[in-house]
């Protein structure tokens, strides 16, 4: 048995959770890879509105098993107020969510660094949420972390020495900040964590399939904010590509079956970086508008563009795409004409492959296609896209050279078109 993997293949905010949701049917087990809550995945159904942060979106599906991976850094504060509020709605976390031991833990202190080098970086800042997603990035990989599986064993003296390594920092970065309040709601959201199944998930997601049962991966942000392979230094710490779910889960490279790749109908951006088809006018306005294109989390306005083929034709190669899925194809309903960056002219010379750095002189260039000019949200099957919109679906298969298996016309889990031959 393979596992699926299914990620975002722009800079995040593709639609990820809707998916997860929309296929966790399909599936036995839905596992987490990497990331933090930095990142939400919306979910719309039953007239709700679900936003997930580190619990996986297959949480919502019937009985299915949602793992928490070790690639995933976890704040217990965070993971407590989405749990009980999910509880709350009246689904059973404990008996179906399983979290990795070796899932590193998110301090309180480590949130206060973030901010700490966010602010000393000055006019050069990255434009990080703020979550100490890097600094315990950081901290795993120079040696120094805690993990989920240290709270089961002499715990406090583990935290107080990471915790005083972190202020040590603090106090050389001359910041000035309030522990109290954070640490006291952390330890008690540390009590909470010992309530839920901790696991070694290597082990478990490798037994599930030697039982023969489905497993989907699923990532968090987008290839574009990959620490490797996005538009570095203006990424996320950890890798979301296709690899990373073999290093966040333990799964080997040849148990990696199908990899579904999300992409939206045109393009977004979270905080700082270079962003080649990026719009300042009242198109790009409009398109935020009409896309509600505000950070799940953080609430932060998106950066909106016309759709990157460069940019994606890279993330596929790099994640092995097997599978496309657009999404938010109903955002662009009312324009005339659709644009699609086809190439890059960076300082006179015209590329057609991502070159090393895309931060200065990158102007795209476009080609245009007619807009459909029909409402979407109404439409129940392929048979009822307009021909321009098949034509717009085409064009782009062309240009990728992998299928668009599913379709999203809307926010709803039922607003999502399967086509022909995904069944």
């Amino acid at each position: 048995m393979k596992v699926d993997v299914l990620l975002g293949l722009q800079w995040g905010d593709e639609g990820k959770g809707k998916i997860v949701d929309v296929l966790t049917p399909k599936y036995d087990v839905v596992a987490r890879f990497q990331g933090g809550p930095n990142a939400g995945h919306t979910l719309k159904f039953e007239g709700e509105k679900y936003v997930l942060r580190s619990i996986p979106s297959g949480i919502f599906q019937g009985d299915k098993v949602n793992i928490i991976g070790n690639g995933v850094v976890l704040d217990p504060s965070l993971f407590k107020d989405e749990a009980v509020a999910l509880e709350a709605s009246g689904h059973n976390l404990k008996e179906r969510l399983f979290i990795s031991k070796k899932a590193h833990l998110i301090l309180p202190t480590h949130r206060i660094l973030d901010a700490a080098y966010e602010a000393a970086k000055g006019d050069a800042k990255v434009g990080t949420t703020g979550k100490g997603i890097g600094p315990t990035y950081t901290d795993k990989i120079s040696r120094n972390g805690l993990r989920v599986g240290d709270i089961l064993s002499d715990f406090t003296s583990k935290y107080n020495k990471l915790k005083a390594r972190h202020e040590e920092i603090l106090k050389s970065l001359n910041y000035k900040y309030d522990l109290s309040e954070l640490e006291s709601k952390w330890m008690e959201a540390i009590s909470y964590l010992k309530e839920f199944t901790l696991i070694d998930s290597e082990i478990e997601i490798n037994n599930f399939l030697l039982k023969e049962k489905s497993v989907l991966c699923e990532g968090a942000q987008g290839t574009m904010l990959d620490i490797d392979f996005g538009s570095y230094p203006f990424v996320t710490s950890s890798n979301t590509v296709s690899a990373g779910a073999c290093t966040g889960l333990g799964v080997a490279p040849n148990r990696i079956g199908e990899v579904f790749g999300i992409f939206k109908a045109y393009c977004t951006r979270v905080g700082e970086g270079p962003f080649p088809t990026e719009l300042f006018d009242e198109v790009g306005e409009k398109i935020c508008d009409l896309g509600g294109e505000y950070g799940a989390v953080t609430g932060r306005k998106r950066r909106c563009g016309w759709i990157d083929l460069i940019a994606l034709k890279y993330a596929v190669m790099i994640n092995g795409v097997t599978k496309l899925i657009m999404m938010k194809s109903d955002v662009l309903d009312s324009f005339e004409t659709i644009k699609a960056c086809i190439a890059y002219d960076v300082n006179g010379k015209e590329y057609d492959y991502l070159p090393y750095d895309i931060a200065d002189g990158v102007k795209p260039i476009y080609v245009e296609l007619p807009g459909w000019k029909v409402d979407m949200t109404s439409v129940t099957s392929e048979n009822e896209f307009p021909e321009e919109f098949n034509a717009y679906i085409s064009f782009l298969e062309q240009e990728l050279g992998v299928p668009i298996a599913i379709v999203s016309v809307g926010p709803d889990r039922e607003q999502t078109i399967i086509r022909d031959g995904e069944n």
